[in-house]
């Protein structure tokens, strides 16, 4: 009876209740506060602003009540409020700064929000191109570390992996990485990487962001070469009053609970060979190379540990602007790996599988970053700034292989004997960028404009000492053991980019009757000038019938002879190169009525050659690319109402060879020979935008776009025949007639109350013909070639690609679950027809939480990789002859690689001031 009476109450009380609903806004922007703290005097109800700035407080009784408003550096508000039974009240609330900051400060503010959601959708709404932000605030909660991770959460972008998982380098478009270009504060930077001009995205820590910008559409006054699209990576800017963040982390990979790490003393290798140290003369003997790079331990890797902080204040009455910001991240990554070693044999379509490597990758990763910026105004209108910025990335790396012969050497599984092969390379690379930035913004009276920008930037790459150990071993009633030492290799190469480069741009505002018109025009000169060294020794072991485990344990004690004691840098990979651009625009803008149409040409000269430094008889010692093209663009805009835009755009851009691609080198890689191409061309794409974009509020949104590209030349990297040495398979990049390529983007964000939806879906379809090998036997038996056109997607084209990050905000905590999905795309190109390399569609779940406690303090936790879904790459096709081999058990394809990174998992603290 008494818990009767007890609900009846209860239903009575609700039933008389009443609810109080609105929405929390800001003054300035009427963008939705998210977080704002609602409460009921004197009671125990209240309630926080959700994601779309919305409130409910429910079973209220009646009665009269003072309701208080309240966020960090806005005014609280208080309200008197009467309720009757049943009543709902709607109550929205806009927020004003708080006194404490005067007019100037609330206009510097506002500026700084470039890291809010809603920033980044008012910027994409009014942007001039076609273009996706990332906002900072969304990067801060993501589950990612790096820009690389970051970017594939945006519509229409994949990325490419590295050897432990992380994403390495952006795919826009279905357009392979060549075809884009990073930008830094909208300033072009050089790239670290030995081969190509692109610039690999994990070297950036996610945290120094304030937002990431991808172009999908370049205006004139945009650098031409970006077919699919360009990356702006927007750092922190200064604050308008003082704020200190820092953060600190740590975290592991499940990997290593499963494998000890292996790992050797990196720190101590020997930066320069040493032909470097002792000079050309010099013949070199085991004494002068460190038994450091041969000496591995097996533990356990200490934890990850990540930190990082930003620093920013005004000073001088406002006028002059500071902030400092820096990230520390020391992780232990890796992978498990199968790989298979094929060729092609006689007539048949697919390939014989000769040889399985079973690799496991050891890899620690030091990342920093550190970048100041410093503005100061003069008066209200002119302004300067210097950006600094230095980005280091230390990859120690040991890959350790073990091999079976699955043709040769009596390979028998059902008795267990096989021929076994081992091999041990350590490798470390250190990857740097640091750039200088002054700029210049100088309004000359109320409708002419100059700024201006100069630029210094240097990129290095080292790889010093790689060293390399294989031996043999066999499988005897499946008994494992190695055996003895085969030929090492130690090498060293190291590359530097140094950029010099001026830009100028000069605006103009005048009126065509009533309609406004904005005239720009500027120009750019960059002197870019690239080093490249290549050095490599042949050793020998000096005992060729030592065994392991009897006349050595470790690797360490194996005594060796040099075979080319004074290296191999006469090779062509040892180069200077140089690349000099200068390009000018002219570009309108007219605004009439709900119009705006952006129009003009940018006009771009190319003088880009080599120079081998040590020349063997090579037939092209010295060669310059020396062209010019024309790039016109027009973007129109109409804007129906003040949410909803409809956008089409026409552009023309270009795509350069890098420097070692038209390099005649030759170099023995792990799985193909490479070869460079002297004659390799530009690519010249027509790309055509249409796009339907609607913001149905300040954070909301939902685009749908279409786009086509017309590419003349496109630059891809194949199997090919040697033409000189026949039978041999090269590795090269060429140019391949014309490609097409059609997409579909959808973008929709959605906040509901605590929840929030972020999604995306981007079809593509490409077509590119090129001519692939066959073998026949002819009427006398014998195996004649044929050239036949095979049509295929370009190489890193998915045809799907997708993502949907489910959020939720409530009482402090702050939680997301984002699945990125990739289609299946070519891996590899190959010359035989129906071989090309699949990579298999790949699907990644990663999820973050955050709890804040109190007003400073935010604990954080992140999981990345939650399904551990293998990459894998396959020939759509099979042979009788693989058949029964190991992990060969999908029908109708041939396994050639797959690789296990395993879960990952960070806890963290970030305090703010």
């Amino acid at each position: 009876m008494y818990r009767f009476l007890l609900f009846i109450t209860l239903c009575s009380f609700s039933s008389w209740a009443g609810t109080i609903r609105g929405k929390v806004t800001e003054l300035a922007s009427g963008e939705p506060v998210t977080g704002a703290v609602v409460r009921l005097g004197n009671t125990s109800f209240h309630n926080v602003s959700g994601l779309d700035g919305s409130y409910t407080l429910k079973n209220i009784p009646s009665g009269t009540y003072q309701l208080t408003i309240s966020f960090i550096t806005y005014q609280t508000i208080t309200k008197e409020i009467r309720i009757s039974e049943n009543e709902t009240l709607t109550l929205d609330v806009i927020l004003t700064p708080s006194e404490k900051q005067n007019l100037q400060e609330v206009i510097v503010r506002t500026g700084r929000e470039g890291a809010s959601d809603q920033t980044a959708r008012h910027l994409e709404r009014s942007a001039d191109q076609v273009m996706n932000i990332v906002s900072g605030r969304a990067i801060q909660l993501s589950p990612d570390l790096t820009v690389a991770n970051v970017i594939q959460r945006v519509s229409g972008v994949s990325v490419e992996r590295n050897s432990n998982g992380d994403g390495q380098y952006a795919i826009v478009r279905g357009m392979d990485k060549r075809y884009n270009y990073t930008l830094v504060n909208g300033v072009k930077i050089p790239s670290p990487d030995n081969r190509y001009r692109y610039v690999p995205l994990d070297l950036f820590p996610s945290d120094l962001l304030d937002r990431l910008e991808v172009y999908k559409a370049l205006t004139p006054s945009i650098e031409g070469d970006a077919i699919g699209g360009a990356v702006n990576l927007v750092m922190k800017d200064a604050p308008s009053q003082r704020v200190l963040t820092a953060n600190v982390s740590t975290g592991y990979s499940e990997l290593f609970m499963d494998r000890p790490f292996l790992s050797y003393d990196w720190k101590s290798v020997k930066l320069k060979s040493p032909y470097e140290l002792k000079g050309n003369p010099y013949n070199a003997t085991a004494a002068d190379f460190s038994k450091v790079t041969s000496t591995y331990t097996k533990q356990s890797p200490p934890p990850n540990l990540l930190g990082g902080f930003s620093w920013g204040d005004r000073f001088l009455n406002q006028k002059l602007g500071i902030i400092i910001a820096g990230s520390y991240q020391n992780t232990y990554r890796g992978s498990n790996s199968l790989f298979f070693d094929s060729e092609t044999v006689d007539t048949q379509r697919g390939v014989t599988l000769t040889k399985l490597n079973e690799r496991q990758y050891s890899e620690q990763q030091q990342r920093y970053g550190l970048h100041t910026k410093v503005d100061y105004r003069l008066n209200d209108q002119n302004k300067v700034s210097l950006y600094t910025a230095l980005i280091h990335l230390t990859n120690s790396q040991i890959r350790d292989v073990k091999s079976t012969q699955l043709t040769i050497g009596g390979y028998d599984p059902e008795a267990g004997n096989a021929t076994l092969g081992y091999s041990t390379r350590s490798r470390v690379t250190r990857q740097q960028i640091f750039t200088n930035t002054l700029q210049g913004k100088h309004p000359l009276g109320d409708s002419f404009d100059i700024d201006w920008s100069a630029v210094y930037s240097t990129a290095q790459n080292q790889q010093p000492d790689q060293t390399q150990i294989p031996l043999l071993g066999e499988r005897k009633n499946f008994t494992e053991r190695r055996t003895t030492v085969q030929d090492a290799y130690r090498r060293w190469e190291h590359n530097s980019d140094t950029d010099l480069a001026g830009y100028l741009n000069l605006t103009y505002r005048s009126r065509f009757g009533n309609t406004p018109v904005e005239w720009k025009a500027g120009g750019l000169y960059r002197r870019k000038d690239r080093s490249n060294f290549y050095n490599n020794y042949q050793l020998r072991p000096s005992n060729l019938r030592g065994v392991y485990g009897e006349d050595f344990t470790s690797y360490d004690q194996i005594s060796w002879t040099i075979q080319n004691p004074r290296g191999s840098v006469g090779s062509a990979l040892t180069y200077d190169a140089s690349e000099n651009t200068s390009s000018g625009y002219v570009q309108a803008k007219v605004t009439p009525l709900n119009w705006e149409i952006l129009g003009g040409v940018r006009v771009e000269h190319t003088n880009q050659g080599y120079e081998l430094k040590n020349q063997i008889g090579e037939d092209r010692p010295t060669e310059n690319q020396v062209y010019t093209d024309v790039l016109p663009s027009l973007h129109v805009k109409y804007k129906s109402n003040a949410q909803t835009n409809w956008r089409a755009s026409y552009f023309r851009s270009l795509n350069r060879p890098g420097y070692f691609e038209i390099v005649p080198y030759n170099v023995v890689l792990e799985e193909y020979q490479e070869r460079g191409n002297p004659d390799l061309k530009r690519a010249i794409a027509d790309n055509i935008d249409v796009r339907y974009e609607h913001f149905p509020n300040a954070t909301d949104q939902f685009m749908v776009g279409l786009f086509y590209k017309y590419i003349q030349n496109p630059i891809e990297y194949t199997l090919q025949r040697d033409p000189v040495r026949g039978q041999s398979i090269i590795y090269t990049p060429g140019n391949f007639g014309n490609a097409h390529n059609t997409g579909l983007e959808l973008d929709y964000i959605r906040y509901f109350r605590q929840f929030g939806i972020k999604a995306n879906y981007t079809y593509t379809l490409s077509r590119i013909t090129s001519a692939k090998f066959m073998r026949i036997r002819n009427e006398n038996g014998d195996l004649e070639p044929r050239y036949v056109n095979q049509t295929r997607p370009l190489y890193g084209q998915s045809a799907h690609i997708a993502n949907l990050t489910v959020l939720y905000k409530n009482r402090g905590w702050d939680a997301q679950l984002a699945g990125s999905y990739t289609g299946e795309r070519i891996n590899t190109v190959s010359q035989f027809l129906d071989n090309d390399l699949w990579q298999k569609g790949f699907l990644q779940m990663d999820a973050s939480l955050e709890k804040a406690i109190g007003s400073k303090l935010v604990l954080f936790a992140k999981a990345n990789n939650l399904l551990n879904t293998p990459l894998e790459v396959y020939i759509k096709n099979a042979e009788a002859v693989n058949q029964g081999l190991p992990h060969q058990t999908e029908a109708g394809k041939t396994l050639i690689r797959r690789d296990y990174y395993q879960r990952s998992y960070l806890l963290g603290l970030r305090f703010k001031l």
